[in-house]
């Protein structure tokens, strides 16, 4: 019999924590979680929840404009309505979580998890006992160290806005910026981006991306590539951001410059626990350099794509780990990732850019999917597939432009995690007219015929 207090104390209570706590507690396990702020975390109260709820009219709003010249009036989208409908669902997450967590039998410990040893966390002056210790404890948006940053907002300030201003300016060109731009254009608004780098969204294949920033100019989107924001001034309608030779004037300032990781006051340097601004350091088993202290999702020090799916892969290998079911290192199926832009970019697998990099290697096979299947693809003549192939030919990745490319990563990821060959699709049957369907037809002819 253990004389701890807990088998397994998690500091933090999102995706990184809860996936691997109630399965930890359904095999009988004694678990709790310690948070600090709202249950669920960043993704569930302040990040990506919040923005998929928010995005939906303008799903809608971008699908009908493509009848416009059939007729049909693209619907206004009320901004206000839609934020009180989004601080009115999003907000009762937390309660509902807790009610959750309680279901299980997972207690949450409210307060600050500070580690004391390899096996007790202090929670604001009380000190709770555990055999095995897992830190999710995320990240946060990153801060310019320059002069007026106070003026600078963050994502989660942005979706929390009742009422859109009028011009607003965005410093960086990744993820956040891009997505959050996208719906300010399509409210009419008057959008500045600047970036250091020399184009938006690095990660992500550069012409679709071109094709994105070529939209939102047309929409009235000002970029501002290879600039670096010095300072920001308050004026009395609004404000200043200057960069090295130029100035810009915004309403409203959001700051996407990135993310950090959530190490500070979590005890770490006292136990020999290395860790930085890019997250804590783990070996292939997710383990610290305590071997009974684990970390999972953004807290990571990874390569990985840092998103709430390897969160949660994270956390369920960290759980059969401790449960004794899976003593291998940890390896990471393909992981499909989403610019949810209007339309997405997503990728999964091998790059483009790695493909074309590689010729001896790779096969790309680019598709104009929209203008070939306009009859099925809701009138998207601009979406387009990027399958890349290997020398066997099997799907090893794939990069998708279109407002369903949520749908179709999704599949693609699964005919690359299973090398599925032309024959493996030919013994199934997909509804029909569906895009989906679609894809498979474009797929067979390039894929390993058996």
């Amino acid at each position: 019999m253990s004389n701890y207090d807990y088998d397994v104390l998690f500091i933090g209570s999102g995706h990184a924590c809860n996936h691997g706590a109630i399965a930890l507690k359904m095999a009988g396990k004694n678990v709790a979680m310690i948070e600090e702020d709202k249950n669920g975390g960043t993704c569930t109260n302040y990040g990506c929840d919040a923005k998929i709820l928010l995005d939906g009219p303008f799903e809608y709003q971008e699908g009908f404009a493509r009848y416009n010249d059939l007729g049909m009036a693209t619907p206004e989208i009320n901004w206000k309505n839609l934020m009180a409908y989004k601080k009115k669902l999003i907000g009762a997450f937390d309660p509902i979580l807790g009610q959750a967590f309680a279901k299980y039998g997972i207690e949450v410990i409210k307060g600050h998890g500070q580690l004391k040893d390899a096996h007790s966390v202090d929670v604001d002056g009380h000190v709770y006992t555990a055999e095995n210790i897992v830190i999710g404890t995320g990240a946060r948006d990153s801060s310019l160290p320059i002069p007026g940053a106070q003026y600078m907002h963050h994502s989660k300030d942005f979706l929390d806005l009742d009422e859109m201003p009028e011009s607003l300016l965005f410093v960086g060109a990744g993820v956040i910026s891009m997505e959050f731009a996208s719906m300010a254009l399509a409210l009419g608004k008057k959008v500045t981006i600047i970036d250091f780098a020399p184009r938006a969204l690095s990660q992500y294949p550069e012409d679709y991306v071109n094709m994105m920033v070529k939209k939102m100019e047309d929409m009235g989107a000002t970029f501002a590539f290879n600039q670096s924001v010095s300072k920001v001034e308050k004026e009395a309608d609004g404000y200043v951001v200057y960069t090295q030779d130029q100035s810009f004037k915004a309403d409203y300032i959001v700051e996407g410059t990135g993310r950090v990781a959530n190490v500070e006051n979590l005890g770490l340097e006292a136990l020999g626990i290395e860790a930085s601004k890019r997250g804590i350091v783990v070996n292939d088993h997710m383990q610290t350099a305590v071997s009974n202290i684990y970390a999972s999702g953004d807290v990571v020090d990874k390569k990985i794509p840092k998103l709430t799916p390897t969160a949660e892969f994270e956390s369920n290998y960290i759980a059969y780990s401790i449960l004794g079911l899976n003593h291998n290192p940890i390896v990471y199926p393909v992981i499909p990732n989403l610019v949810f832009t209007l339309p997405r970019i997503a990728q999964v697998g091998v790059s483009v850019d790695e493909a074309k990099a590689h010729p001896e290697l790779y096969k790309v096979a680019r598709i104009p999917f929209g203008k070939t299947n306009e009859w099925v693809n809701n009138r998207e003549t601009e979406a387009d597939y990027t399958f890349i192939l290997d020398k066997e030919g099997y799907l090893v990745g794939a990069a998708v432009y279109s407002a369903e490319a949520a749908m179709v990563l999704d599949f693609l990821t699964l005919v690359i995690n299973k090398k599925m060959t032309a024959r493996d699709l030919s013994s199934m049957i997909f509804a029909f007219p569906t895009q989906t369907y679609q894809v498979v037809f474009a797929l067979k002819p390039i894929l390993k015929r058996a």
